[in-house]
């Protein structure tokens, strides 16, 4: 299976950017979105149908404009999972997933911490996200958590190690990150790429993306039953459709 998950800053602007050229292009098997910032009913499905994506699943924020998830199948699902259940977070729209017979995908937006309400609301998140999945490994072993989980996870994965005071590069984020690992899941892009240092996102500001002053802030995150399966990891930085760029994992 080949997996893409991408951070498409608002699907409707990605699509007047060439998006479904780019989508036939990589033609992933199963693609997750994130930060769609689209209720389902603006949009124009038939365009995702046309490239070959005739099962797609949206999982919007009640608040117009804002956040979403997404997950675009070129084979039907056995079921769609609408968020976690968990009142918080399904209210902006932060997870939505897809099961098969042999594997199941979840595409996550992790909130990122942009003010001091923000960063409490992410720390609660982090730990409900933790328990939530911890509990839904032992139901579904073979799982893949694609998404933006607004968090850099080592020093190999940010541009300028020394911004330890912003969110996103916190040391009680990062702890997290390698708790996260820990409960059972492997980092495929670091776990297939040991040293490559490549980026996932750049600010719009200060010609950041042209100077390469980036951060790894998006991961395929896969359950430890599926280690002998995991068979190429990538990051695709010529997709120019957002502020992040896709990353691709393919499974044997």
């Amino acid at each position: 299976m080949k997996i893409i998950s991408y951070n498409v800053n608002g699907i409707r602007a990605a699509l007047k950017k060439g998006f479904i050229d780019w989508l036939i292009s990589a033609n992933p098997d199963v693609l997750c979105l994130q930060e769609t910032k689209a209720q389902k009913e603006q949009l124009d499905l038939s365009v995702f149908e046309e490239a070959g994506y005739n099962y797609n699943y949206w999982f919007s924020a009640q608040k117009k404009g804002y956040s979403g998830v997404a997950i675009l199948c070129k084979k039907e699902p056995n079921h769609v999972a609408y968020g976690t259940g968990i009142e918080a977070m399904d209210f902006e729209g932060r997870n939505i997933r897809v099961d098969y017979n042999d594997i199941s995908v979840m595409s996550m937006y992790l909130p990122s911490g942009s003010n001091d309400a923000r960063l409490d609301f992410k720390f609660k998140y982090m730990d409900d996200i933790l328990d939530y999945l911890s509990s839904l490994k032992n139901e579904i072993p073979n799982l893949v958590v694609c998404g933006d989980y607004n968090i850099c996870h080592e020093a190999i994965d940010i541009h300028n190690p020394k911004m330890k005071g912003v969110s996103g590069f916190l040391p009680e984020e990062r702890e997290w990150l390698t708790t996260f690992i820990a409960s059972g899941f492997i980092d495929s892009f670091r776990y297939l790429n040991k040293d490559l240092q490549q980026y996932t996102w750049w600010s719009y500001r200060a010609n950041s993306r042209a100077n390469n002053k980036g951060w790894r802030l998006d991961y395929a995150m896969a359950s430890q039953p599926l280690q002998e399966k995991l068979k190429r990891a990538v990051i695709l930085s010529d997709a120019v459709h957002s502020d992040h760029c896709p990353i691709l994992l393919e499974t044997h």
